[in-house]
């Protein structure tokens, strides 16, 4: 913070202190008051030689930076309230809806995978607002009220009682409650605070889909003859898959015994893992042509496109299904993991109306897949507007391998703090618990100063000094800009803004 700083509300100081005072062993403390975090932070310049500090100045900057009273998000406006913890810079970001835009690759990837959800069985939703209630993104899915993801370190919050969405699965309860057709994916933008660096960003984008069948349709009741039917229907492929497990175990991997039937998750199991077997068969084989045509091309004999594609099946937890699994892909020598599924805990159908359906559930990251059919290094890359990343994608060649434009040169900045004796770990937003530290409020002020522009930011270093208590952290920023080469003095620029609000909003003593 500066003295020109347009928040600067009011100085209290005593006209015979300057900086000469510190020389003679005089105190001179700056104490910030921020009133959008109910905190306070100071910062005291004393003569290390100096035997007596006597205060000769008190100098206190009050800075309003309050939130405003609402917030508008396509076209809505919220109240806000202590939990609001939204920057600026996401709020901008909402209108994108990469998914929807024509011929972008998260776009492509989205459309690749809901060809293997025909209609009329399934209906593709990929309209829906990113604004929903605490309810729905957490309590409608069970999530428990100490769970770490209800946390404002985690989560964005409008207010306390509205989120942007952490996942597609908040809408899976009103997907469920309409009733209005078997099967369903949908495709949006969700939000996390979160790291910084390549494969991490505070949207993204996730498809989910379901496919049920209602015990009052299926003839007799009889839901796995039903299933088993649809079955037949899905067409065969020709993959090399690895299933070495059963499909229930009572430790690892267990049925829901007051609900479902042994017959009933076996059936529901192998139609789960055709349909998805069916979508590699169809983005994966599609970019093995794709890579074959452009090492031709290229005259390159040494890649390896004749490689057959190989699916395996690995055993897994999520809190929404059970049975559960993974599903990994051997793609360019490395076995990836693509996606994970399972059988729906039937809470979520009896919760939403629903009790008599039953069937499986599927979630996929779109940047996770994108990455890896295009070959993307860096999610930042899929916000970039340079036409030079966006003219490399078209419906005619929908998995051509990203050529990348250029690289520029890193620009490494370290920062090192001390934390408030007081800290914990509880964070959240900065305005009501400033006082504490939390990492991904760190990681929000180096994005809302930095942008785009910070390529990573890495942990370094950390220990406790023995004398006092005290921790002390230093992180590593990377400043690398994806369009352009940054300068020195622009680097130095932004890192001495992040300093400043590190001090301002975290309550940190710089070292």
């Amino acid at each position: 913070m500066s003295a020109d700083d347009p928040h600067l509300h009011r100085e209290s100081h005593d006209p015979d202190c300057d900086d000469q005072g510190r020389q003679s062993g005089y105190i001179c403390m700056v104490a910030y008051t921020n009133q959008a975090s109910k905190m306070s932070s100071a910062r005291v310049h004393a003569c290390p030689a100096s035997r007596s500090i006597p205060i000769n100045c008190i100098r206190i900057i009050y800075s309003y930076n309050e939130a405003p009273s609402t917030l508008e998000i396509n076209g809505k406006s919220y109240a806000t309230d202590s939990w609001t913890n939204i920057p600026s810079s996401v709020i901008s970001a909402i209108p994108r809806r990469l998914h929807l835009q024509p011929f972008h690759p998260i776009s492509l990837t989205r459309q690749l995978i809901e060809s293997r959800f025909p209609s009329p069985v399934y209906v593709h939703h990929n309209n829906l607002s990113p604004v929903v209630t605490v309810g729905q993104n957490f309590d409608s899915l069970g999530f428990p009220a100490d769970h770490p993801g209800r946390s404002r370190t985690d989560t964005y919050y409008i207010n306390r009682e509205t989120v942007l969405r952490t996942h597609t699965s908040a809408h899976q309860a009103d997907t469920f409650s309409k009733d209005d057709s078997e099967g369903y994916t949908i495709s949006a933008d969700v939000y996390r605070r979160d790291a910084i660096d390549r494969s991490h960003y505070p949207i993204f984008h996730q498809m989910e889909g379901a496919r049920m069948w209602d015990r009052r349709k299926a003839p007799g009741g009889n839901v796995a003859a039903a299933v088993w039917k649809d079955l037949k229907e899905l067409p065969e492929h020709d993959v090399k898959v690895e299933d070495p497990n059963p499909t229930i175990h009572p430790e690892r991997n267990p049925l829901q015994v007051d609900h479902h039937s042994v017959e009933e998750v076996e059936a529901i199991a192998a139609h789960l893992k055709r349909s998805l077997e069916g979508v590699v068969v169809e983005i994966f084989s599609k970019a093995k042509a794709e890579a074959k045509a452009t090492a031709v091309a290229a005259g390159d004999t040494q890649v390896n496109v004749e490689e057959p594609l190989r699916v395996r099946w690995v055993e897994a937890y999520f809190p929404f299904t059970s049975p559960s699994w993974e599903m990994e892909v051997f793609w360019q020598g490395d076995w990836l993991e693509l996606l994970g599924c399972g059988v729906v805990k039937q809470e979520l159908p009896v919760n939403a109306g629903v009790p008599e359906k039953l069937g499986w559930a599927f979630g996929v990251g779109l940047e996770r897949v994108a990455m890896l059919l295009y070959s993307i290094p860096d999610i930042r890359l899929f916000w970039s507007e340079d036409s030079r990343f966006l003219s490399q994608f078209s419906s005619s060649k929908p998995l051509g391998r990203f050529v990348p434009f250029s690289k520029y040169p890193a620009c490494y900045k370290d920062v090192a703090f001390w934390l408030r004796s007081s800290s914990g770990s509880a964070g959240g937003g900065m305005r009501s618990n400033a006082q504490d530290f939390h990492e991904n409020d760190m990681m929000e002020i180096v994005r809302g100063v930095g942008g785009d522009v910070v390529e990573d930011v890495k942990l370094v270093d950390e220990f406790v000094y023995p004398m006092t208590g005290r921790k002390s952290l230093c992180y590593r920023i990377n400043y690398r800009s994806l369009e352009r080469t940054l300068t020195n003095r622009e680097a130095n620029s932004l890192h001495n803004k992040v300093q400043a609000e590190l001090v301002n909003k975290l309550g940190v003593e710089l070292r």
